[in-house]
């Protein structure tokens, strides 16, 4: 039986890119969004083995519906992808709350939701794994971008606690930590870091690191965290062996207009 692979938010970007690539590699596709017009034409794009639907992540209910369909159409579910997010830059107090709220809701609720729900269909499974999207920005927090590197973090702690915990069901849970992505979520985005910094990764660079941590063999020795790229490789081991004044004195540095 063909493997399968559900990924929200993935009608476009990074989202898109997985499906693509692990249709390529033989797998069965969930392309689930919020955008269910865009997410049925990517299908539409792929072929017979893909599968597209409507999810809105801050919905509890929308994920029950999505993977219980997804499930009976694919057999069981193998991998799950949290990948749906959203962002909002700026001053922090020019930011209106329920944009702060929206943030929070989409990128940290969407992944305790996804991961509360497929719970009971990965422990059925011959193979389960569990792909966080988080980011660099949860490595320090990061100005002009509060609440998005807020929930990073909160993704980054997630992880870590299931990686541990659902252990005992041989799941592991693991995550990505790209730096600033070619996608339509960081146009015209107003932070100092992305100025400074500059956009090298594209959408494939995240989804040969998703498809390499799901096909790998997942023993004890496999980290939790994976940062994407030389910039985010060094910045996160830098932060591990630099003192705290260090980090917060480089992270203004880089967040200067």
């Amino acid at each position: 039986m063909r493997q399968s692979i559900f990924i929200s938010g993935a009608a476009q970007g990074i989202g898109a890119a997985i499906a693509r690539l692990f249709y390529q590699q033989g797998y069965n596709v969930g392309i689930y969004d919020i955008n269910e017009t865009a997410a049925q034409h990517l299908a539409a794009q792929l072929g017979e083995n893909a599968k597209a639907g409507r999810l809105d992540v801050a919905q509890y209910s929308d994920w029950q519906t999505a993977l219980n369909e997804f499930v009976v159409w694919a057999g069981e579910l193998n991998v799950l992808v949290n990948n749906a997010g959203i962002l909002y830059s700026g001053a922090f107090e020019k930011t209106e709350i329920i944009a702060h709220h929206r943030t929070i809701d989409i990128n940290v609720k969407g992944v305790l939701n996804g991961c509360h729900v497929a719970l009971p269909f990965l422990k059925k499974s011959s193979f389960a794994r569990i792909i966080n999207l988080s980011s660099a920005s949860a490595i320090y927090g990061q100005a002009d971008l509060i609440s998005y590197s807020a929930s990073k973090f909160a993704v980054r702690g997630i992880t870590e606690g299931l990686d541990i915990e659902w252990q005992k069901y041989g799941i592991r849970v693991l995550d990505v930590m790209p730096l600033f992505v070619q996608t339509a979520m960081v146009k015209d985005m107003d932070a100092g870091t992305i100025q400074n910094i500059g956009v090298d990764l594209k959408p494939q660079d995240i989804a040969d690191e998703v498809f390499n941590l799901v096909n790998s063999k997942g023993t004890i020795f496999t980290q939790t965290h994976h940062p994407i790229g030389l910039k985010t490789k060094i910045m996160y081991q830098l932060s591990t062996i630099s003192p705290q004044i260090l980090n917060r004195l480089s992270n203004m540095l880089l967040s200067r207009k």
